[in-house]
């Protein structure tokens, strides 16, 4: 059994660790209120944006389809979307998992590069066969402390302008998507080209576009892959404080699990360490009366 002091030391650590994971659970909640309710509002505009950018790319002809241009995938950019920072469980591995798996199996023959948007996705791909994308972009981990459509945009448009000059004949996104506070679903998105949609009814719809079909692909076709780009972003964001809350709940549950066994042992070393000190009264005085 272990000393007083060492289980004495044993209950003071746990004890701060279950503060610093329940005021880590307290600020995740906060936090995710407002990143919430920031991808519910996204979410129908990009979805339905999405649905007409379909629509529009399978009427479009391969000289004014630029973005919807389907090449023989021999080079594949696989855009990673973690966060800056770890202890929210299974968040950062699931997507990690997921593009790795992808770039072993699904494009084994293609030359792949990687846009990693997080720190942990950086740091883990940077162990392995590694070739960045985009270094003239600078970190993009950045965007998480401001995640705003305007400083989203010029990644979008570097991917689209890679994209068009053929650096890349596919673009993939991973990321989790949002469902709600203790459910991630991690996803594999294909950013670029743009492909048709495979839904019955989107297939079906005649669309009048107005001013016209060609200001619609200058203009329309960039704003909406920009938010889908940033729609992805947003989702990661929330799920990341949704995982991070339910990974410091449940921290600060086993904490409290911790804790109550630890005084249970700390009671019952003290009451043996009593006893001890019980007996040998009762056998010295024992022994001065024989």
């Amino acid at each position: 059994m272990p000393s007083l002091k060492e289980v004495r030391n044993r209950i003071t650590s746990v004890s701060s660790t279950q503060q610093i994971t329940s005021a880590m659970k307290m600020v995740s909640a906060a936090k995710l209120r407002r990143a919430q309710d920031a991808i519910t509002q996204m979410r129908p505009y990009a979805n339905k944006l999405r649905e007409i950018l379909e629509n529009l790319s399978s009427s479009l002809d391969s000289n004014e389809g630029v973005y919807s241009r389907q090449r023989e995938v021999k080079k594949v950019l696989l855009v990673v979307i973690t966060s800056n920072r770890g202890l929210c469980g299974a968040f950062n591995s699931s997507v990690i998992k997921r593009a790795a798996r992808a770039a072993r199996e699904e494009y084994a023959g293609a030359q792949i590069s990687y846009l990693c948007i997080g720190k942990k996705g950086n740091d883990i791909f940077r162990k392995t066969t590694y070739t960045p994308a985009f270094p003239e972009l600078g970190n993009t981990s950045e965007l998480f402390d401001n995640l705003k459509f305007v400083n989203v945009a010029p990644v979008a448009e570097r991917i689209m302008k890679g994209f068009a000059d053929g650096e890349f004949d596919k673009v993939v996104l991973f990321y989790n998507q949002f469902k709600n506070a203790a459910v991630q679903v991690t996803q594999a998105e294909q950013f670029l080209p743009v492909v048709p949609s495979a839904s019955e009814g989107a297939s079906k719809t005649d669309y009048i576009f107005e001013p016209g079909k060609e200001e619609i692909v200058l203009d329309l076709i960039p704003r909406s892959l920009k938010t889908q780009l940033y729609k992805a972003l947003l989702d990661s964001f929330a799920s990341e404080h949704g995982a991070r809350m339910t990974a410091m709940h449940k921290a600060t549950d086993n904490a409290k699990d911790l804790l109550r066994n630890l005084k249970i042992t700390y009671n019952k070393a003290r009451q043996t360490a009593i006893t001890n000190e019980i007996l040998e009264i009762v056998g010295g005085a024992e022994a001065l009366k024989g």
